[in-house]
């Protein structure tokens, strides 16, 4: 076998669902439409922040020759029944399970161990870079995927498998070793474009390129007041946001449970939303602090599991909603569940007019008070 099969072999015994190799060759065919991302304004600002890294990869590593890509597939439903018991939140289907940054990290080193030892007997000299991405690295991932022949990069911007539609988390290596390469994977998405017209907030532009500013899991992963056009469009998902792959023709019947780390808690991908309001730090590790969906936080998620309870009309939670705009420490955290007194006080206007007026008094914040003002004239 050649050192590629050996590879390709072990990647299969330590749980990779699919692996190619590509070229280490820069990638200036992104460099004009990146450069049109930043300056329209369409970026997240989570990205690796220097283009010129995304696109050579001999900036952040010496003597690159190839990029061996993998990929994993994740569950994309719950095996255990969702209870009914009171208005509960969602993560999205990313953030199911363990963190895949340490999913991906696991199988990287192990990787990375296996070809250092092979490369070793073989009496090559090999320096290794570990890069677990999706989110964190320098290359864009689903490039350097396509490039590998795993799949094809669709109107949204996600990588679609043959096997795993889009459902698959992607980490990669660069490596001076020179390998044989796989053929690139042709775009697959036809005429079709059902993710771009079932996208709520019009974020996709066609093209696999999007207003990241515009994407709902964007927007629940912002740690400021979220714009009100995308609170209701957000219903009860308080991370991240699945339309664009839900719709897709290649994600129909998808659901691989290959890796028990990624399988969901209920409890935890589906919380309950009301105690949410009132979580400790010590509280919100135990319960979140493995997921993806933590990184950024309590509040961010807590903001959102207000706006959550909005919109799925619970108006039993009127009473916690009150105290935390009364006595939570953090501005946005206030003002949002002002907002939400407003959408929910409708039927005892009267009453929650006279508490928001209350609020009003005490509060010293622009923005809360700003939202105050609107959710009184929502009763008035």
């Amino acid at each position: 076998m050649t050192l590629k099969e050996k590879i390709i072999a072990e990647s299969q015994h330590l749980g990779i669902d699919k692996i190619g190799f590509a070229s280490a060759e820069p990638f200036t065919e992104l460099e004009a439409s990146l450069q049109e991302q930043k300056e329209r304004g369409y970026t997240s600002g989570f990205e690796h922040p220097v283009i010129e890294e995304r696109i050579y990869p001999e900036r952040t590593f010496e003597n690159p020759k190839t990029i061996i890509s993998i990929a994993l597939a994740y569950p994309t439903k719950a095996k255990e029944e969702i209870p009914r018991d009171e208005k509960r939140g969602m993560f999205a289907r990313a953030s199911w399970g363990i963190d895949y940054h340490d999913v991906l990290r696991d199988r990287l080193q192990k990787l990375i161990a296996f070809i250092q030892s092979e490369a070793e007997s073989l009496q090559q000299e090999a320096q290794w870079r570990f890069a677990p991405q999706v989110d964190t690295g320098e290359l864009i991932d689903v490039s350097v995927a396509q490039r590998a022949g795993l799949g094809f990069i669709g109107r949204n911007g996600l990588l679609i498998t043959e096997e795993f539609g889009s459902f698959v988390y992607l980490g990669e290596i660069i490596t001076n070793i020179e390998f044989a390469v796989d053929q690139p994977v042709p775009f697959g998405c036809g005429e079709c474009m059902r993710c771009v017209k079932a996208c709520p907030t019009k974020a996709l532009l066609g093209d696999g390129r999007m207003n990241a500013q515009r994407c709902l899991s964007y927007q629940t992963q912002t740690k400021g007041m979220m714009p009100e056009e995308y609170r209701k469009k957000m219903r009860n998902v308080i991370y991240g946001c699945d339309i664009c792959q839900l719709v897709c023709p290649y994600n129909q019947g998808k659901d691989f449970h290959f890796h028990p780390e990624m399988e969901p808690e209920i409890d935890t991908v589906y919380p309950k939303l009301k105690p949410m309001l009132s979580l400790s730090n010590k509280e919100f590790k135990q319960q979140f602090g493995h997921l993806a969906g933590s990184w950024r936080g309590k509040k961010p998620l807590q903001r959102n599991a207000i706006i959550a309870l909005a919109n799925l009309g619970d108006r039993s939670a009127l009473p916690e909603l009150f105290k935390v705009a009364k006595e939570d420490v953090r501005p946005v955290i206030r003002g949002t569940a002002a907002w939400a007194i407003g959408r929910l006080g409708k039927k005892e206007a009267d009453v929650w007019l006279e508490n928001l007026k209350e609020l009003q008094q005490m509060e010293q914040d622009e923005e809360a008070l700003k939202e105050i003002q609107q959710a009184m004239d929502r009763l008035a």
